[in-house]
């Protein structure tokens, strides 16, 4: 077998538009929701980057450019899952994705267990989320924003 490595990274500050929902992994969440093009889904987004770095196929902005209207407010778990069936069409199975998010709130402990489920849902491999704090420090820890970092393992039979 040929196993592959890929490291995913995404950070959106929040919005002013009070219109704009927070997503976090699939999951509406109670505050201020994040900027961006899309949902603005960082979790989404840095495992999508995982598998696309671990399949040797870009990122997610060479797969859904800004510059294309049609990704406009699009929900990233259904980006997250065209990126998967990419990355199976070409005969990589995904083995895992484990992920670290950081921000200050909200506390995700009551959400992490729907958001591993609707990302492994997505991705058809196992998905671990891990909230942290940045303790004050930083544009996170001043709570400007959310980062995520996530790693796929992905397999490809022999």
């Amino acid at each position: 077998m040929t196993w592959r490595v890929g490291l995913g990274f995404d950070v959106h500050p929040f919005s002013d538009d009070s219109s704009r929902r927070l997503v976090l992994g699939g999951v509406v969440l109670p505050g201020r929701g994040l900027a961006g093009h899309s949902d603005a889904d960082v979790v989404a987004h840095a495992v999508a980057d995982a598998l696309l770095g671990a399949a040797g196929m870009g990122d997610l902005g060479s797969q859904f450019p800004e510059s294309d209207q049609a990704w406009a407010g699009a929900d990233s778990l259904v980006l997250l899952g065209q990126v998967s069936e990419l990355v199976a069409a070409a005969a990589w199975r995904v083995e895992n994705v484990d992920c670290a998010v950081v921000l200050e709130t909200p506390r995700l402990a009551t959400h992490r267990e729907e958001m591993q489920a609707r990302l492994a849902a997505a991705v058809g491999g196992e998905v671990s989320v891990k909230p942290k704090r940045a303790e004050g420090l930083g544009a996170l820890g001043r709570s400007e924003g959310i980062a995520c970092w996530a790693v796929a393992l992905l397999e490809r039979p022999g």
